[in-house]
């Protein structure tokens, strides 16, 4: 079965240094998978290379076995949505505005059944009327996050499956609501989606992702299941840490930092 997105030595050099360092990879339909890695090894910089924002200074990218840069920006938004790590919106839209522009040319009224099971699913049904801008940070990123599943879902009800990508989506969300968020990525991932999130938190993704792909000075250093990513000599050598892999009851990897290494 073909990628639903294919990368193939994908380099990213700006100003002469390298952000990105030859990566390939594969990610099919109903995936979930997690970037992770130390600051600065090139994630964000990958992320916006697979959507389209970034054009790699080498390298190819394929969605849908098309080149990813042959899509108009229109047709493009209906294959692949992102989320991105800093959303700032200062005009007095409500929050169910907000979420419905991700529906683009879709009538107010095509759009309202989406519009509520998005308002729903991120726990904001209470607040459609609020002004985003009185929102606390984490409610206004919750309220981006649906207007991003809006999106995914006209686009998918057109062209079948399609490409979710979520750039440090848990960065300003308590607990719950990172809990909440990447159990949302794993439904839409389950009905056929590929998702791709950043995720700082090592557990978080041990927890929910399918696959793993490591990242260190911006290059792969592993593109595997989470027992392959998660050991302790991976963590000592690209987190400069000393860690404890123990396991919770249903077998999910789990990470006890213990000490820093000396640099």
């Amino acid at each position: 079965m073909s990628a639903l997105l294919a990368a193939q030595s994908v380099t990213m050099t700006v100003g002469g240094a390298t952000l990105v360092d030859d990566i390939s990879l594969r990610i099919g339909a109903g995936e979930m998978v997690a970037i992770v890695g130390p600051n600065g090894a090139g994630k964000s910089t990958l992320l916006r290379m697979l959507s389209g924002d970034l054009r790699p200074s080498r390298g190819t990218i394929r969605l849908k076995q098309r080149d990813l840069h042959s899509y108009g920006p229109r047709e493009l938004a209906q294959h692949r949505a992102m989320l991105s790590q800093h959303v700032n919106v200062s005009f007095p839209f409500t929050v169910e505005e907000i979420v419905a522009m991700g529906a683009g040319e879709r009538s107010r009224a095509a759009a309202r059944d989406l519009v509520a099971t998005a308002l729903d699913e991120v726990g904001l049904a209470d607040f459609r009327a609020r002004q985003l801008p009185t929102l606390s940070g984490g409610e206004q990123q919750r309220a981006h996050f649906a207007r991003v599943l809006v999106q995914l879902a006209c686009g998918e009800a057109r062209h079948g499956p399609g490409l979710l990508l979520l750039d440090e989506p848990t960065s300003s969300l308590d607990l719950r609501h990172q809990i909440d968020l990447v159990e949302t990525a794993r439904r839409r991932a389950a009905q056929g989606t590929a998702v791709i999130a950043i995720l700082h938190d090592l557990n978080l993704a041990m927890r929910f992702a399918d696959r793993i792909l490591l990242l260190h000075r911006g290059r792969l250093a592993i593109d595997g299941d989470r027992a392959a990513a998660m050991r302790p000599e991976t963590i000592r050598q690209i987190f400069e840490i000393d860690a404890a892999i123990a396991h919770t009851e249903q077998g999910v990897p789990f990470l006890l930092p213990q000490t820093m290494r000396p640099v």
